[in-house]
């Protein structure tokens, strides 16, 4: 079993459709892969279908973009396996799929306000399949270069952070409600990437409320990260997942199946 369960799609922030993505996973020898596109069960039907046709078992999976308000700090909850219609999830996500877009056509407007040469209906084209604009999208109407290159990076910094004419964030959801919605879907918690975000200190007061698991292989996690992972897995019982957190051309240069989760558990609990 070879499973990459952190591949995101153009139903969200990805650049590859759910054909290009089975097309690759099926050529890095794939065997179950989850789509886990941002705080949407959109293209999960879609990608199933599909991956039958490669012979992928494809795991329902979503990235519920969550908080942790004691810490100030942004925690991102990845959920698998939970029922089709995902009630409790959607009740969640979609406030937050509609807060998102509206942030981002705010920030058209101010890159317009500023004389930037950028057409909502150039953005809309590009985020056509997901519905919701995310800065991916202004971005490649703004510039046609990688996400990695340094001048996609300077300007992505100079518009997006600090006291950029487009730094404005959106109001997240809280990581335990997002727990909280899996659960109640039947699905499976796992804590994403905490090297990345800095969650660490979270995962006690998350195991509490049902958490399932966290991501051990992922692309910005250190040695010492993965230590950690195993340490607190081993502490609380929770299983270790991983993937490519795969996003084509708008993230790291990274392939389907450069990264996967660890076998232990992993069959006779999320497939």
């Amino acid at each position: 079993m070879k499973a990459d369960l952190h591949v995101h799609s153009h139903y969200s922030d990805g650049s590859s459709s759910v054909e290009e993505l089975m097309e690759l996973a099926s050529k890095r020898g794939i065997t179950h892969l989850s789509l886990v596109d941002h705080d949407t069960i959109a293209g999960i039907e879609a990608a199933q279908q599909e991956g039958k046709k490669h012979g992928i078992t494809v795991v329902p999976g979503i990235e519920i973009s969550a908080y942790d308000f004691t810490r100030n700090r942004k925690v991102h909850i990845l959920g698998y396996q939970f029922d089709k219609d995902a009630v409790h999830i959607q009740e969640l996500c979609n406030p937050l799929l509609k807060r998102r877009h509206e942030n981002s056509l705010w920030q058209i407007k101010q890159l317009q306000k500023n004389n930037y040469n950028i057409r909502l209906e150039d953005v809309e084209k590009k985020a056509m399949m997901s519905g919701v604009i995310y800065k991916q999208h202004i971005m490649h109407c703004l510039l046609d270069h990688h996400f990695t290159t340094p001048l996609y990076k300077k300007l992505y910094q100079s518009l997006f952070k600090g006291n950029g004419i487009c730094a404005r964030d959106i109001e997240y959801e809280d990581a335990v409600a997002a727990i909280k919605a899996i659960k109640a879907d039947n699905g499976y918690a796992v804590l994403a990437h905490p090297g990345q975000l800095d969650s660490y200190e979270l995962i006690p007061e998350l195991v509490k409320n049902g958490l399932d698991g966290i991501e051990r292989n992922h692309f910005d996690h250190s040695k010492e990260d993965k230590h950690r992972v195993d340490q607190y897995a081993d502490d609380y019982g929770l299983v270790r997942t991983g993937g490519s957190d795969f996003h084509g051309d708008y993230g790291t240069p990274i392939m389907i199946g450069d990264l996967v989760s660890p076998n232990e558990l992993l069959e006779s609990v999320f497939m």
